[in-house]
């Protein structure tokens, strides 16, 4: 019995047991968080494969015809024939406008034969969702029981014609009838603006009249521009094509509502991966549709790295100022611990309360104010007196400041004393020192704190959801009009569209594969945003090797 006690004490004291257990939580933590990845990974680029089309005939003498999207054994029901349960089938059927649901479920025993006919049709329309089926008709007159190779290619052909139309009627809308508005919008400004001057200065009236005619001018240019989008709008509703879905009934399916026709079941693997390389990327360039179902998330994906490099130019002076005082400057002693203390509590506040300050101070206050002094002309609509993505970063700012307050003062506490007393020694004041000494060898643990600050207001939503994120916002902070950069404009965030798709959808199952693919992209952007962080501190130890940070 002494022998074994002996041996498990010098065990301990040996440190083998403590080093096997800390590197089976390193193991467990790799593995939880690899299979994380994979998980959302196959869940979400998955999505994109075209799958093949199922034809399946029911005993029943009925038709269906759908994606296979999983199966599962039915609980309790074995029998002498299948000892391991029955098994049942779940397709995503599409047509959701005409069945009411997007998937069904059936029952192996149901089921009299299985078939993947090359002429099963896949159709993406931008309402509604897949539509899956048979084309019998194509465009005017061109017809065909069963469609045969050149009616496929005139409906392709005439898809692309159809998008290029919906291209150019996007363009008239955003472009040409959006710069004619915006244009209005700021003449019936100035306007107003000239009201609430008052007087009877001639300068004045001739200022009045001259944008009543410009606005006039500009009326009559918006109708010339409506003419032309009717005129569009009717040419792209011309074509359309008779689809004949599952049951045997045929629709029709208008050519201005459809994105992309395709024959999974009569592609080869090479046309596939094109395939598949094109939706990816028209999922990441291209906006939301559907309810965000559906579509891609590019002005969510540009809202979320905006407010970052927003918050980032807000976050870093402050939080590097306040470290700086805090540990150079300010005497040490029981009010300087005070603050420090406030600052780590101040990092464990619940987000959400920071929403709430940012909505009452930022929104209310601040914004309200500006209204008042520089855009009266525009009240009562508020322009930086409503959420936008200027408060929203300041906001996430607030948050993350004792982030970068902590990590400055671990920077700057760790440069040696040496180099403080030699640079004072050779003649150099205080501030010569800390700008041309200190700060460059602290570089790397300010940008750890910056890291960190990214990583957490990536993910950040709750405060987001008072200070200025919105469901939808095609429009992008950022284009022509001066001052190019808009930052009283809402915005669309990564995880707020998660949310949103994965709890706010009225088609929550079909939306199941955007929300492991939004998560993904998110993942990736903070990936990126620090992987930038981490090369540029990187880089800056080896320029300042004989730091000891």
């Amino acid at each position: 019995m002494g022998k074994p006690s002996t041996r498990m004490r010098n065990v301990w004291r040996g440190g083998e047991l403590f080093v096997w257990m800390t590197a089976s939580g390193v193991a467990i933590s790799l593995l939880m968080v690899a299979g994380m990845l994979v998980l959302i990974m196959i869940n979400g680029l998955g999505q994109f494969w075209p799958r093949a089309l199922q034809q399946v005939t029911l005993n029943t003498q009925e038709t269906v015809i759908g994606q296979l999207v999983g199966e599962e054994t039915i609980p309790h029901s074995m029998t002498t024939g299948a000892q391991s349960g029955q098994r049942r089938f779940r397709y995503r059927v599409g047509n959701r406008d005409q069945f009411g649901a997007e998937y069904r479920w059936i029952n192996e025993a149901e089921i009299a034969s299985m078939t993947f006919p090359d002429d099963l049709t896949l159709v993406e329309r931008r309402e509604w969702g897949l539509a899956f089926g048979r084309i019998s008709l194509a465009g005017e007159g061109v017809a065909a029981a069963h469609a045969d190779e050149s009616t496929w290619q005139t409906v392709v052909k005439l898809v692309d014609r159809a998008n290029q139309l919906r291209q150019r009627i996007e363009h008239l809308e955003r472009e040409e009838i959006g710069s004619i508005n915006y244009r209005i919008e700021k003449a019936r400004l100035a306007r107003q603006a000239l009201v609430l001057k008052g007087g009877l200065d001639p300068a004045i009236a001739d200022a009045d009249r001259r944008l009543v005619d410009d606005i006039a001018a500009l009326e009559r240019d918006y109708l010339s521009k409506s003419e032309a989008l009717e005129q569009l709008h009717k040419e792209a509703s011309q074509d359309a094509l008779l689809f004949t879905i599952s049951t045997g009934r045929s629709v029709r399916l208008s050519l201005d509502q459809i994105v992309a026709v395709s024959r999974p079941n009569a592609m080869n693997w090479l046309e596939k991966l094109g395939a598949y390389v094109r939706n990816l990327w028209f999922f990441v360039s291209s906006e939301p549709r559907e309810a965000n179902t559906e579509g891609g998330i590019f002005p969510a994906i540009f809202g979320t790295v905006l407010m970052v490099f927003l918050m980032t130019l807000a976050v870093m002076p402050f939080g590097v100022m306040a470290a700086v005082y805090l540990r150079e400057y300010a005497k040490q002693g029981p009010l300087v611990r005070l603050v420090r203390i406030a600052v780590n509590n101040l990092a464990g506040v619940p987000s959400i309360v920071f929403g709430v300050f940012g909505l009452a101070f930022f929104v209310y206050a601040l914004g309200g104010s500006i209204d008042q002094i520089l855009f009266p002309e525009a009240l009562p609509n508020p322009t930086f007196g409503t959420g936008g993505i200027l408060w929203a970063s300041l906001t996430l700012a607030l948050l993350t400041v004792p982030v970068v307050i902590v990590a400055t003062e671990e920077g700057l506490s760790a440069v040696p004393r040496d180099f403080r007393e030699g640079s004072v020694g050779l003649g150099a004041t205080k501030f010569e020192t800390i700008r041309h000494v200190i700060l460059p060898c602290a570089l790397p643990g300010i940008l750890t704190g910056l890291i960190l600050a990214m990583a957490r207001a990536a993910g950040e939503v709750a405060p987001l959801m008072l200070t200025g994120v919105v469901k939808l916002a095609p429009a992008l902070p950022l284009d022509e009009y001066l001052p190019f950069l808009h930052l009283e404009r809402k915005f669309m965030h990564l995880g707020f569209h998660i949310y949103d798709v994965g709890f706010q959808s009225p088609n929550v199952e079909a939306a199941k594969p955007m929300v492991y693919m939004t998560t993904l992209i998110l993942i990736l952007v903070v990936v990126l945003l620090n992987l930038a962080a981490v090369m540029l501190r990187n880089r800056l130890r080896k320029r300042f090797a004989t730091s000891a940070v």
